[in-house]
């Protein structure tokens, strides 16, 4: 299998090629309604998640929701 080297949140590292953004999620085991999602400098649509594919050399951050008060 294919592998791409993205930027996430500052540490390089290895994906499988073909990997959308809902696909990352999932693996990272995160809900996609309690995190948004920057992609080389631009944030995400969430309803984009499924068709945004991850390239070589992309810089992603991923930021969870904290509730509080």
């Amino acid at each position: 299998m294919a592998e791409i080297t993205v930027q996430l949140n500052g540490e390089a590292r290895a994906l499988p090629a073909g990997l959308t953004l809902t696909g990352l999620l999932e693996a990272l085991e995160l809900d996609p309604r309690k995190v948004a999602v920057e992609r080389n400098l631009e944030i995400a649509p969430r309803n984009g998640y499924a068709a945004i594919a991850i390239e070589d050399g992309d810089r992603l951050e991923i930021v969870h929701f904290v509730g509080g008060g």
